[in-house]
């Protein structure tokens, strides 16, 4: 059968947009997996490798133990200057990206892989959007060994969750992003199939989250958290949520 989410010596690979992504949506998960012992590590979509938030990024990994950075170097979509001269990820030519992810994916060889659910998340910023499109096409792909023959041997992944918000979630985080005028997505209750309570882990996620001094400096949702104190902190990120999707090719999934 395979491993549940809850499962928490299972090999762990996040695919995320951005710096910060990995620390505000999956941090816990990634904390908790890192302490039973088990290899976890995280590719990012955006941002060129000699940026600030490439370095920023590296330090927050190293909190939640899950090892170097491993970025695709592509472009932020509302930030040109994320990777001077690549084109934005939402443009790149999806048969590349997908396998520059299969790559990951069969080099790491994980029995987990977590990203961004198909809204993109609470704000839907589209580079959120497109993680999770590229992120599944590759989740298949990566264990189909006439599909991008020269990506690595095929490794079929268990089981892919995407981070998710339900909508009970909404009456805490609604009360924090309301005021920034962003939209808000969530999905209904029913869907969510795991529901961690990630607060053993919330002192290694929130460090991680503040790694990304830029984040903060900026006042973005790192530096919303970086002006709550301890209690709003843990109401505000004490819980993951996450829906899975099992293996395409494995019986039982």
């Amino acid at each position: 059968m395979p491993a549940p989410v809850s499962a928490s010596a299972s090999s762990l690979l996040g695919v995320f947009a951005h710096p910060d992504d990995e620390s505000l949506f999956a941090g816990g998960l990634l904390a908790r997996h890192a302490t039973a012992g088990a290899r976890t590590a995280v590719v990012t979509a955006t941002w060129a490798a000699d940026t600030m938030r490439a370095a920023e990024l590296a330090g927050a990994l190293q909190i939640l133990g899950a090892g170097p950075p491993r970025m695709l170097g592509h472009a932020d979509a509302r930030a040109p200057h994320s990777a001077p001269g690549a084109l934005r990820f939402c443009d790149a030519p999806i048969d590349e990206t997908v396998g520059e992810l299969v790559s990951h994916i069969r080099e790491f060889r994980p029995e987990i892989v977590v990203t961004h659910d198909a809204y993109g998340g609470l704000t839907g910023h589209p580079d959120h959007v497109h993680t999770h499109r590229v992120t599944m096409l590759a989740f298949q792909a990566a264990g189909l060994g006439r599909l991008y023959p020269d990506a690595g041997a095929p490794w079929q992944p268990h089981a892919l969750y995407l981070a998710t918000h339900p909508d009970s979630a909404m009456r805490v985080w609604g009360g924090y992003l309301a005021a920034t005028g962003k939209a808000m997505h969530s999905v209904p209750d029913a869907w969510v199939t795991e529901t961690i309570d990630v607060r053993p882990w919330l002192e290694q996620k929130v460090a991680a989250v503040l790694a990304h001094r830029t984040e903060v400096e900026r006042g973005a949702v790192p530096g919303l958290v970086a002006g709550l104190p301890a209690a709003e902190r843990e109401r505000l990120l004490g819980t993951e949520w996450y829906i899975r999707h099992g293996a395409p090719h494995r019986r039982g999934a």
